[in-house]
């Protein structure tokens, strides 16, 4: 067992690990904690809560047999942002287009050339949890991600699946492709048959986000202040994207890196 002393702490996990250290450290939900029969340090109801993503569902379609892609261009290009009809959050939608398998030399083992376009929901309302099941800090925690929970989300993503149904019609990629894979007429029936289609195929952008949340002590789900130094300890910040208030509506891998280089500066000015 090694022992380390320095001035200042800085977890920097990522949003599933960080908020899995703090809790077996004592900090975090005191009910949960003592649950575990862990001894509570600090009670921070929001370590763990306010999970975010950019919840997805791809929908693959086939190419025709005499279409072959290029495995040597790159497979993503350009992606088509736009804000949902009714919605008052600018920009929260995006359509993924991206090419799927190669079918030349080595690769043709792979399945049927296709492509897919993949709607995602770039700011939800709905917001998910991660819990510890043991004391046990080998275990990874249990995570509830919690998609698609709120009607203004699902309302948006019926929305995006049926755009891109549209957009398969359009001549231009009517004249490459012959139909979507996994996505039916009777899927896009009614509201209620797209909502279990969307359940059954959504899945991670992996852009795990917020739960370590910045935020004033007043918020009671706020876990680090604006310098991410953790409320109600001295000597420990978060320095990664658990600590976002929300998922930016971007790829979260740029901003991540500019939290750690915030946060550094913060440190050299004694803040």
């Amino acid at each position: 067992l090694t022992t380390l002393h320095a001035d200042e702490i800085i977890v920097s996990g990522g949003t599933i690990a960080s908020p899995h250290l703090l809790l077996h450290s004592g900090v975090g939900p005191a009910a949960d904690l003592r649950r575990l029969g862990i001894p509570v340090v600090q009670d921070l109801p929001g370590v763990g809560q306010n999970l975010r993503d950019h919840p997805q569902t791809p929908i693959h379609v086939h190419t025709k047999p005499e279409i072959v892609n290029d495995w040597r261009t790159p497979r993503l290009n350009t992606a088509l942002r736009y804000t949902a009809s009714g919605s008052h959050l600018r920009n929260d939608m995006i359509l993924i287009p991206a090419s799927n398998d190669a079918a030349a030399g080595d690769y043709s083992d792979n399945p049927p050339v296709g492509f897919q376009v993949t709607p995602a929901l770039y700011l939800a309302v709905g917001a998910g949890s991660l819990h510890l099941t043991t004391t046990d800090p080998h275990v990874q925690p249990a995570l509830n991600y919690n998609y698609f929970a709120e009607e203004f989300d699902r309302s948006r993503h019926r929305e995006a699946v049926r755009l891109v149904t549209e957009l398969l019609e359009h001549p231009a990629y009517r004249a490459i492709s012959s139909g979507a894979v996994n996505l039916t007429k009777a899927d896009l029936a009614t509201d209620a048959t797209l909502d279990g289609w969307i359940l059954r195929n959504a899945t991670t952008s992996h852009h795990s986000s917020s739960t370590c949340k910045m935020g004033p002590a007043s918020d009671p789900l706020a876990v680090v202040d604006q310098f991410g130094k953790v409320h109600g300890l001295a000597g420990i910040r978060v320095a990664d994207a658990s600590i976002m208030p929300d998922c930016i509506r971007a790829n979260t891998n740029i901003t991540a890196m500019v939290i750690g280089e915030r946060i550094a500066e913060f440190m050299q000015q004694g803040k």
